[in-house]
């Protein structure tokens, strides 16, 4: 056959491949040929990937295999169909070379071609398992386990006047080393159920909490410790406090050879030596001295239980420190118990033995330096150091290193506390009257506009064992010096009994008139009678039985009338009412329901530092700051970027603030604290007594300063008050007495060569807004007496405390309900009573307030 026969590309000329027949040189049913035979198939693939189509017949030529390589470059080059390896083409439709990755995929398209295979999956899964190994490898070989010995280092803390002064210098932490034989073995069992069951057989770690842990600090949550007594040991022994993701990764790293280095006693041993009890003991054996004065090997069960409840964190479980913590240890203490029980360790007899409640500790030892309100004033700032910044833990400040400046102002602490003292020493006969025992006064004072506490008076000082810190006390009422804040609810928010030009509550003034008279019937908002808690009508008592009539809101507050306020509180709403206090600066947790009738009348129980703070908004015009009694923190001669001061806030109207302090002011002039004139400058302010006498507060300022001051009885070792009646032989204790008394002791020393300075004139703001009716002017008419021989003028003349009846006297037919009605809840509802009628102006809407509650008339 001739080279040309055999080359023609000449379909037509009728040649045929070698053979003569024309069939495919692969022989019947060859590749060539397929499932159609030799005549009409469809395109079929060569082995080596080329398109050909079957001859249609014998004469038409056959490509050489380099000549349909050649083809099939070309086409892919063209962007026609490709073959394998088509796609892989350089410059000038040369190949190119095979990618290491293949990704994207060749030779695919759509989703697909961007879906990695199994192999690249594979291969990256193991490369970052390698990596991650090695990784954890060289990490673990290469984090050091220090030396515990070099590890302690234990500092003071310095405390600084506001003048820069050296204050005191607190620690260093009393730590004393001993050996696991020396510790007895209930208080081992105990710890070992409190914080680690399975200690005697883990490896250490607890994988789940470490990866809790880490993730609560990557997402900003709640950070957490070590899970095991190995982990908390290594926390403690040898990192810093630190709650950061790097500390976490060598804690578990020093976890492991430790467990791996050392034996379970060993660490058990190094963790009863290093566990913070609080108190300032570091380690079980400083620990049992601090809470129980004996070694720790001679801590018994029930005594060991009480320090392993400790270890939860001493701040919130220190049973000596306030009720909330003693209910704390209860609870821990009976658990502790109850899982020695439960896993052999302690026996149902020995746990009966104990009995059911944890063995009280001794009273704390005070330190010289802390004497006086020294410790006060560092207690004060370690709670403002911890909840500005919860870093900062009373187990970090125990160990030290701390520089604090605090805004106690030197001479004003001490003449705070010696107001205080020379008062009770003129008044006071605690060896002659039983009434003059257990009498505790709590008072701070606070720069308005800035909000640093410059004064506190926290208690007689730790050397006479006193360690609660009244200027921080939350669970004495207010009582009426809470009214202020009613009245700048309604001056501010408006009263929902009538509205403005624009359907908003309307803003009321001092001069708008609501009745006075003892025993009066409260209206909800709505105008319909309020329910006390017996389903029947709500009546409100005053602390006198007089029966003034309609009276201005200036003058209610002048006397301290409680019907006006209890009536106000339900025209403005009790919602408003706690938005105001909150905006003011009280705490939430310090409130009481204000859904209850009596919530303006101070059921409530902020402090006295606190109260301060909310006074100083009225004396800054409306500016509001947060107390504050740190000025700069250095942490190992470094300063804390998170105590730099807030600028003040605007939270009332200047307008509304001042029209409060005018009020206030005639409060002071000539109201229930006229003993402040002796002050001999401008002074507003409030007296507070509750119920039964069990407090009594005065809270005044000047345009310099603002300060509070509370006086209550305690029963020793609680937190439960005792009446003041008979206190100093008085029949009656009110804030206008005592407590007025030394706020003018201590404000005379104070502002001592300091000017004089008035407060600003109020503008005029609101409308007068009068509940339904009172009388157009005020009038002896105007009484709302039900008896026609009643002589009450709607304004009393000025008297010297709440207590005192004005000039008016009462109605003669008025029945006296009798002590039992001033004491409950609920006054009798078949009493004779003076109806506010309903409002005007009122709308049909519900109230926002509840009356449902405990309703307790406070004075």
């Amino acid at each position: 056959m001739s080279e040309r026969r055999r080359r023609s590309s000449n379909p037509g000329d009728g040649e045929q491949s070698p053979g003569g027949d024309g069939r495919s040189p692969y022989g019947h049913g060859g590749p060539a040929q397929g499932a159609s035979g030799s005549g009409g198939g469809p395109d079929q693939l060569r082995s080596d990937g080329i398109r050909r189509g079957v001859r249609e017949t014998a004469q038409q030529p056959r490509m050489s295999r380099a000549e349909m390589r050649r083809q099939g470059q070309k086409n892919g080059a063209r962007g026609d169909q490709p073959g394998p390896g088509a796609g892989r083409t350089g410059k000038n439709g040369k190949p190119g070379k095979k990618r290491f990755i293949d990704y994207p995929r060749f030779g695919k398209s759509g989703f697909r071609r961007w879906l990695p295979s199994w192999k690249l999956v594979l291969s990256l899964f193991l490369i970052f398992l390698g990596g991650g190994v090695a990784t954890v490898g060289v990490a673990y070989q290469m984090t050091p386990v220090p030396k515990l010995n070099d590890l302690v280092h234990e500092q003071n803390n310095i405390y600084y006047w506001a003048d820069g002064s050296e204050m005191t210098r607190k620690g260093t932490t009393n730590r004393q080393i001993v050996e696991l034989a020396n510790i007895s073995r209930p208080a081992q069992d105990a710890v070992i159920a409190a914080e680690n069951e399975s200690f005697r057989d883990d490896s250490g770690v607890d994988p789940k909490g470490i990866a809790r842990a880490v993730y609560k600090m990557a997402t900003g949550g709640e950070t957490q410790g070590g899970s095991t007594i190995t982990q908390q040991y290594v926390k403690n022994a040898y990192l810093s406090q630190d709650q950061t993701l790097t500390r976490k990764m060598k804690e578990f790293f020093i976890t492991l050879k430790i467990n791996g280095q050392q034996s379970k006693d060993e660490i058990l041993t190094g963790y009863l030596n290093t566990a913070w009890y609080g108190r300032g003991a570091t380690g079980i054996q400083a620990a049992a001295q601090a809470y129980y004065g004996v070694d720790a090997k001679d801590v018994n069960v029930c005594q060991g239980a009480m320090l392993a409840a400790l270890l939860k964190g001493a701040a919130v479980y220190d049973p000596t420190l306030s009720d909330g913590n003693r209910k704390n240890m209860q609870e821990r203490w009976t658990w502790i118990l109850g899982r020695m029980v439960a896993t052999k360790k302690l026996s149902q007899t020995d746990r009966d033995a104990c009995g059911q409640e944890f063995p009280k500790p001794i009273d704390r030892k005070a330190p010289a330096n802390m004497n006086g309100e020294v410790y006060y004033l560092v207690d004060t700032a370690n709670k403002f150091l911890t909840s500005k910044d919860p870093s900062i833990t009373q187990q970090m400040l125990d160990k030290g290193g701390y520089t604090i400046y605090t805004t106690f102002e030197k001479d004003k602490v001490e003449q705070l506390k010696k107001a205080v003292d020379d008062v009770q020493a003129d008044s006071l006969k605690p060896d002659k009257r039983e009434a003059d025992k257990f009498v505790q006064v709590g008072a701070a004072s606070v720069r308005p506009g800035d909000g640093a506490i410059v004064a506190l008076y926290g208690g007689p000082g730790i050397e006479n064992g006193h360690y609660s810190n009244n200027a921080d006390s939350t669970g004495v009422p207010v009582g009426s010096t809470f009214k202020p804040f009613v009245l700048a609810t309604a001056m501010q928010t408006g009263v929902l009994t009538q509205t403005d030009n624009q359907g908003k509550p309307k803003r009321i003034n001092s001069a708008s008139k609501y009745l006075a008279d003892d025993n009066s019937e409260i209206h909800l908002a709505n105008g319909s009678p309020a329910i006390g808690d017996d389903g029947k009508p709500y009546h409100q008592r005053n602390d006198s039985r007089n029966n003034p009539g309609y009276v201005s809101l200036k003058t209610a507050m002048q006397y301290s009338y409680n019907v006006p306020f209890v009536q106000l509180g339900q025209d403005v709403g009790g919602k408003a009412v706690e938005d105001m206090v909150l905006k003011l600066g009280l705490r939430k947790e310090s409130l009481r329901p204000s859904s209850t009738l009596t919530y303006p009348l101070g059921t409530s129980t902020p402090s006295s530092i606190r109260m301060a703070s909310a006074y100083a908004v009225f004396a800054a015009r409306g500016q509001q700051a947060d107390p504050y009694s740190v000025s700069k923190v250095l942490k190992d001669g470094k300063e804390l970027p998170t105590f730099t001061k807030q600028p003040a806030k605007s939270v009332l109207d200047q307008a509304v603030a001042d029209n409060v302090t005018d009020v206030l002011e005639n409060v002071a002039k000539a109201g229930t604290g006229t003993k402040t004139n002796t002050l001999g400058r401008p002074v507003a302010g409030k007296t507070g007594t509750t119920d039964a006498g069990t407090s009594a507060w005065w809270v005044g300022y000047t345009p310099q300063l603002s300060t509070a001051v509370g006086m209550w009885r305690e029963e020793p070792g609680t937190s439960k008050l005792l009446s003041l009646n008979g206190t100093a032989g008085h029949e009656s204790v009110h804030g206008g007495d005592f407590p007025t008394d030394i706020f003018t002791r201590y404000m005379k020393l104070a502002l001592n060569g300091q000017p004089k300075m008035d407060f600003p004139d109020p503008e005029p703001i609101g409308e007068e807004v009068d509940s339904s009716g009172a009388p157009v002017s005020a009038s002896p008419s105007a009484s709302a007496s039900d008896s026609p021989s009643a002589s009450a003028p709607a304004e009393p003349q000025p008297g010297p405390s709440a207590s005192a009846s004005p000039s008016a006297s009462p109605s003669a037919t008025a029945p006296d309900p009798g002590p039992s009605c001033l004491l409950g809840p609920l006054c009798p509802s078949s009493s004779p009573s003076k109806p506010t009628g309903k409002p005007s102006g009122s709308k049909s809407a519900s109230p926002s307030a509840s009356t449902s509650g405990s309703q307790v008339p406070v004075p």
